[in-house]
Formats: C-alpha cells, sequence, structure tokens
C-alpha cells in the first residue's frame, strides 16, 4: 500500500489575533498535493487573514506552519495566488500573454530579451486555461471570466505545489464560476496541485471539493462538504440555529448570523459581492505576480 504524500500545508495549534478578538484558534490541519480545501465563513471570520498567514504577509498569534516544508514567507516560488476578480480598465495596455508572462519573469526589473522558452511557456499556459483565441488581445477588453483564467495561467506559471484562491469567483455569473472551478478543479488533480479556496458559497465548487474549513466567530470545524455542510454542525459551531437546505443539488444555509466585517473579509453568502475597476495595472494583479515569484515590472513580446 502507498503512504500518502507529505502534507505541503502544515498547521498546528494555530491562533490568529487580533487584539481581544480571536478568529480562529488551536487548528491543527495538513493539506496534501492534489487536495482542494474550500475555506467558507461570514464576514470577518479570517477566510482572507488564513491566506495572508499562509503567504508569509502576516504571522500567526501563535502556532506552527510550514509550506513545503519550511516557515511561510513572503515571494515563495511554490505557492501560486489567484485573487478576487476585478476588472482591468478598458484602456489597460496589456495584452493576455503578457499579464500571464508575468507569472514567469515578473520578478525581474528593467528590460528583458523574452527568449523561446518564454514563449513557449506562455502559449502552454494559455493553452492549458482555454485562453489561446485571445492570448493577444488587451485584457481590458476581455470578459470577468477570461480575465480570471488568465490569473489562474499566471499562477500556475512557475508549477506551484500550492494555489491559493482569495473570493476568485466574485462579480462573475454562474456560467464563468462554474468554469473557473473547473479550471482550479483540473490543477489540484491532474498536476497534484494542492488548493485553498476562499469562497462565499460552496456550489460553484462543490464537485471539486475534498474537504472544508468553516470558520466562525472564533472556531471552526473541518470535515468533508458531506461532514461540515450540515444543520447540526453548522449550528453548533455558530451557537444559534441554522439550517442547510439541499435544493436541487444546491446547498443553502439559512439563518446564518453574519459577522462585523474585520477589515480582511469580504461579503459572504447572501451578500452581493461588488466589482472594482482600477487604473492600469490593478494592484492586486501587481500583488498577485509577486507574490508568486513575478513582481511589479511587466513586459511585452
Amino acid at each position: 500500500m502507498t503512504a500518502p504524500a507529505a502534507a505541503v500545508i502544515t498547521l498546528k495549534r494555530a491562533t490568529l489575533k487580533y487584539g481581544t478578538r480571536t478568529l480562529w484558534q488551536d487548528l491543527n490541519l495538513e493539506v496534501r498535493p492534489g487536495e482542494f480545501l474550500a475555506v467558507l465563513g461570514a464576514n470577518g471570520s479570517g477566510k482572507t487573514s488564513f491566506l495572508k498567514i499562509l503567504l508569509g504577509l502576516s504571522p500567526l498569534s501563535s502556532g506552527q506552519l510550514t509550506v513545503d516544508g519550511a516557515p511561510a514567507r513572503r515571494g515563495n516560488r511554490a505557492i501560486g495566488y489567484v485573487p478576487q476578480q476585478k476588472n482591468f480598465a478598458a484602456d489597460t495596455a496589456l495584452r493576455a500573454r503578457d499579464l500571464v508572462g508575468l507569472g514567469i519573469d515578473g520578478d525581474k526589473w528593467g528590460f528583458r530579451i523574452r527568449s523561446g522558452a518564454y514563449r513557449k511557456r506562455v502559449d502552454e499556459l494559455l493553452e492549458m486555461v482555454g485562453a489561446t483565441s485571445y492570448g493577444r488581445i488587451p485584457v481590458g477588453m476581455l470578459s470577468g471570466g477570461e480575465q480570471q483564467r488568465l490569473r489562474i495561467a499566471q499562477a500556475m506559471a512557475a508549477n506551484p505545489k500550492v494555489l491559493l484562491c482569495d473570493e476568485p469567483l466574485l462579480s462573475l455569473d454562474m456560467h464563468h464560476q462554474k468554469a473557473v472551478s473547473a479550471l482550479v478543479g483540473e490543477q489540484a488533480k491532474v498536476n497534484g496541485t494542492a488548493v485553498v479556496f476562499v469562497t462565499h458559497e460552496i456550489n460553484p465548487i462543490l464537485e471539486h471539493v475534498d474537504r472544508v474549513l468553516y470558520l466562525a466567530g472564533g472556531r471552526f470545524t473541518l470535515g468533508t462538504p458531506e461532514e461540515v455542510m450540515r444543520s447540526d454542525v453548522l449550528s453548533k459551531l455558530y451557537g444559534t440555529r441554522v439550517e442547510v437546505l439541499n435544493i436541487d443539488g444546491r446547498l443553502v444555509v439559512v439563518g446564518r448570523p453574519d459577522s462585523m466585517v474585520d477589515g480582511h473579509d469580504h461579503p459572504e453568502a447572501g451578500h452581493t459581492g461588488h466589482s472594482h475597476t482600477a487604473a492600469g495595472l490593478p494592484g492586486h494583479d501587481r500583488e498577485a505576480a509577486a507574490i508568486a515569484g513575478g513582481a511589479h515590472g511587466q513586459g511585452v513580446l
């Protein structure tokens, strides 16, 4: 019998506090290659903060964390990062393939001569996410779903062992939610990438999810979707009656209280997310390139 692969993310008795407020504590978690972990919870429960911890952007209050066998650190090439969907300005002078290329050499400053190997890798990434047909189109002319495909390609450029997704379906219609979810799920299963997927709604990703980490009120529960997404489990977690309904295969959580927003998380189920437009290359895309080992420079073939 083959032994399970070593975990690429390990948390031991991990606790995160802001002042006197505890977002979660004594979290023990291992995420293995190819596993798809969904992170759910109400506003302010610490979902995005959880990603910042993994990215090395914020420290734990106590406990231990390793990513790919080493302490979490900024710019870890073992991590790919997909940010929330935010549209580019219509006049952004950046082609689709150039955005993807930032995941390859975005950490290099100054003028760069793009090699044949670079162009081949960009072509491979575009094909991987089904974006070949619009690789030379300015990103501002693409739909939100098309832009998000490019961000997934950018995040996968360095063949990361871990793919972190921060509400990547926000503001997308149902069709694009399903398409983007399928792309991420495929990376987990085909490439053995460990996926940590923060979302406000589990339905678009449900068929891809192996386990759910549900955060609420300074506590958490962890298990398969069948174990976690139950009325008795969520009622106990929230300390009040919560109903989980299955309506034509879609899970609906009813009666869940929403926490106050802590400045780190975003609208949850039952609320409407808002899209944001920024001039030029949005800051979250520059950050995504930097996190993946790329950074702020841009280049055009």
